[in-house]
């Protein structure tokens, strides 16, 4: 049940982002100063978030030294 609640969250997250309706669905209008794209930036964090539970880091994908990139050290001597 926790999964398919996730999903759909990510799923209206990247629903919002897209925005395929031009505008007419939004939350704060874009117009306005300072705050206007803060529904936005909230949709994308959920989105990574909702990637993150299922196993997709974004955020640390291209960081050098993870546990995923394996670096070999070569001692000079």
């Amino acid at each position: 049940m926790k999964k398919i609640l996730v999903l759909a969250v990510g799923l209206l997250a990247t629903l919002y982002i897209l925005n395929p309706t031009a505008g007419v669905f939004e939350i704060l209008p874009d117009n306005l100063p300072l705050v206007g794209n803060l529904d936005e930036a909230a949709a994308v964090a959920l989105l990574l978030m909702c990637l993150q539970y299922f196993g997709i880091d974004l955020p640390n994908l291209f960081r050098r030294g993870s546990a995923d990139n394996k670096t070999i050290e070569v001692d000079p001597k």
